[in-house]
């Protein structure tokens, strides 16, 4: 049986293509350009897939998406957009889209997103939240990396497993379990733990409380984090930390969903769901009988990985500019621009302490700037081995003269500049831009940049 597509995008020529593209594929593929076109033909076509663009010219695409799915109750929806906000894609998902892909699209990662989507079609109409979009605003940027990671959210918040949060220390664990807990369905409180901070002696009444003269200095029964987190979250950030006795009764916990206050002998059920982070590899630690392995196990039965970010250096200029504004609010000063010079700098640097050591870096920067703009004599890298190579004169001075445009746009035209400034040569545009060698042919192919000594396409 041949499968049903509507494609939804007001785009004429990518609707063409992508029609083009799965007509070859003995798909049934109808095309609409606007909201109100999308609502007909998806409840008289009843499509086995639909693909939606966010932008429209008469509504967007994530708020058009509840109206499908209930027009349509058996469809599979899959988002795309140019507009690169994870929380939309989070969200997105959690309202019942199969996948969320950025433009422009690559014809690969679509086709894989359509064979999953068919793959896993719904036999009932799909159940609807109602809870409100995050009100946490943490999650930045336009990696793919990071779009992996926000989906990674969406569909882990609609369980009650456990989480494992793994990265590098500054990569913003907590934040990401923050995201976890509101959007997911659970009425209680978020509770943070740092593992790390609390000595062995005291940790175990933290997480499960005490009694009353269970030890010197327990004048009343104090209730754990366990029990604080009912109906909630408890995040146990720097779990690696955790003393092996402690780790005994977190397994129990997790196993058999009870608790047991120091001095007790009455065990407590709870129904916290467990969120864990680390910087450790949890199983390389086991190897060297510093962590218990069935422990491990337990807790990793979701796994997110947050990329350092030097390895998704693509999101600085956004990630900067947010940082940058959240710094303004606490500084009272009204947040600057960031000059050319400025971010190829910060694209230059290896960021050894990710996202933390940028938001400090910047922060520094603002308190002491006094020109109205962050200049790269303002800019101070804690690591010497990693300081960024200066950028070169003609590059700066043509990068001064870009006038205010997007950040793809002045992406855009930094990476040409670069090119230009090498003669095409990619190894040494590579090093300057601070990426790999097939980043940057993908940047090319993707602006549709052009080396010095070719003529255009």
């Amino acid at each position: 049986m041949n499968h049903k597509l509507l494609i939804i995008e007001d785009d004429a020529s990518l609707s063409q293509m992508l029609t083009l593209h799965f007509e070859e594929q003995d798909f049934e593929v109808v095309a609409a350009f606007d909201c109100h076109s999308a609502r007909q033909l998806a409840e008289q076509s009843q499509p086995d897939l639909i693909l939606l663009d966010q932008q429209l010219p008469d509504g967007l695409g994530n708020e058009l998406l509840p109206d499908l799915l209930n027009l349509a109750p058996k469809t599979r929806v899959i988002m795309m957009t140019g507009v690169h906000d994870l929380e939309l894609a989070i969200q997105a998902i959690k309202d019942g889209a199969a996948d969320f892909i950025h433009k422009p699209v690559k014809t690969e990662v679509l086709q894989q997103a359509v064979d999953q989507a068919l793959a896993h079609r719904p036999t009932a109409e799909p159940t609807q939240s109602d809870l409100p979009p995050t009100q946490i605003k943490g999650l930045v940027g336009r990696s793919e990396a990071m779009l992996q990671v926000s989906k990674d959210i969406a569909l882990s918040a609609e369980s009650a497993a456990t989480v494992l949060i793994t990265g590098e220390s500054g990569t913003g664990k907590e934040v990401i379990a923050r995201l976890i807990h509101q959007h997911s369905n659970r009425s209680g409180p978020f509770v943070a733990v740092n593992c790390a901070a609390i000595v062995d002696t005291l940790l175990e009444s933290e997480l499960f409380g005490h009694e009353k003269g269970a030890f010197t200095g327990a004048a009343s029964r104090k209730a754990g984090k366990f029990e604080l987190a009912s109906d909630g979250t408890l995040f146990l950030d720097e779990i690696g930390e955790l003393a092996l006795p402690v780790q005994a009764k977190l397994l129990r916990a997790l196993q058999e969903r009870m608790i047991e206050p120091v001095g007790s002998i009455q065990s407590i059920a709870t129904n916290a769901r467990v969120i864990a982070a680390t910087h450790k590899d949890l199983f390389k630690a086991a190897a060297a009988e510093q962590f218990r392995e069935d422990l491990a196990w337990r807790l990793s039965v979701i796994n997110i990985h947050l990329p350092p970010l030097r390895e998704r250096m693509e999101d600085i200029p956004l990630l900067a500019r947010v940082l940058l504004e959240k710094a303004a609010i606490h500084t009272e000063k009204p947040a600057p621009p960031i000059t050319d010079a400025s971010m190829h700098a910060l694209m230059q640097y290896d960021w050894p302490g990710n996202v933390r050591e940028l938001e400090n870096t910047l922060t520094q920067a603002l308190i002491h700037a006094r020109n109205a703009e962050i200049t790269p004599d303002l800019l101070t890298f804690k690591s010497r081995q990693s300081v960024p190579e200066a950028v070169p004169a003609a590059v700066e001075s043509e990068a001064e003269a870009i006038p205010p445009c997007s950040l793809e746009e002045m992406e855009s035209a930094h990476v040409q500049k670069v090119l230009n400034y090498t003669g095409g040569h990619k190894g040494r545009s590579s090093r300057i831009l601070g990426i790999s060698r097939p980043a940057l042919d993908r940047k090319i192919k993707k602006y549709g940049l052009t080396l010095p000594d070719q003529p255009p396409a």
